[in-house]
């Protein structure tokens, strides 16, 4: 099953409705000594062989499309989308770079980085979700707000948020990718942070799927009490199945549970409150369109 790029939000197009005239009368050269990064980047970690290799490919054939500037005081320019490509051009060993300069506002500048990232190259649920902090403190947004704008439901958005209460060890975990978002979500609604902790290590040890570690979540077990081992599954998901299932839950944004074959299965919703099933009953109106 070939995994499909989702859309999200109004994207760049939205944020920039004339972007498209701008790709071909407003591109200008300028020097990479005069353009600084986003300090408010949402990407924290950028990939050495992922940057090695788009130097290889900017070698090749060029920048193939211009970086997203805004002007600064003293005739320098900061980043707002485009910061691989910046990189990767200073490796491959440019002196200047095709860029569009734009006057933007800051939150303007902090959604195109945002969006422009979760479009054109996974981040990590941390950064997302830092991502979506960062917009909700500096720009006065709600959940709901951040929802629309980037085209998530809010209990998905509340979900992200929720990792960032996770203790900082756990938070690194998730952010090396030794945890997944599913894993990081149910430690989340755990308590206690020994606890997280705890599991945390042991699910890397031990391999607990995401319904492993529910399971043992959901036991509840005192503080000091040996965790229960899962029972073993009858039949683990396909690789593509279980990456489905994971799909399922961020866009549906509630508990999903997938079980069959690619030929016949079930999947069940299931809602822990009013509001979640208000949720879904809004998703299935808006199919009903």
């Amino acid at each position: 099953m070939a995994k499909k790029t989702r859309g999200l939000g109004r994207g760049l197009e939205a944020l920039l409705p004339d972007a498209e005239e701008a790709l071909s009368s407003g591109v200008q050269e300028i020097s990479l000594g005069d353009i600084d990064p986003n300090p408010d980047q949402p990407r924290r970690t950028f990939s050495e062989e992922s940057i090695a290799q788009l130097a290889q490919s900017i070698r090749e054939q060029g920048v193939l499309q211009p970086i997203l500037v805004t002007s600064q005081n003293g005739g320098r320019y900061r980043i707002v989308a485009g910061e691989r490509r910046w990189r990767a051009s200073r490796v491959a060993g440019l002196d200047k770079v095709p860029v569009i300069v734009r006057d933007l506002d800051v939150i303007q500048q902090m959604e195109i980085a945002l969006i422009e990232n979760l479009q054109r190259e996974d981040l990590n649920p941390i950064e997302v979700a830092q991502g979506i902090r960062s917009l909700m403190q500096q720009c006065g947004y709600t959940q709901e707000t951040v929802a629309n704008r980037l085209s998530k439901s809010r209990p998905a958005v509340a979900n992200l948020l929720r990792l960032l209460t996770l203790p900082e060890e756990v938070i690194e975990l998730v952010r090396q990718g030794s945890l997944s978002a599913g894993h990081a979500r149910v430690l989340a609604g755990l308590d206690d942070d020994a606890r997280k902790l705890a599991l945390a290590k042991e699910t890397i040890e031990q391999g607990y799927s995401v319904r492993q570690l529910e399971a043992i979540a959901a036991a509840g077990k005192a503080e000091g009490e040996a965790a229960p081992k899962p029972r073993k599954q009858k039949s683990a998901l396909p690789a593509e199945l279980s990456e489905l299932e994971g799909r399922i839950r961020e866009t549906m944004g509630v508990r999903a549970t997938l079980t069959g074959t690619v030929k016949k299965g079930k999947i069940v919703l299931q809602y822990y409150s009013q509001e979640e099933l208000e949720h879904l009953n809004d998703l299935l109106l808006r199919l009903e369109e």
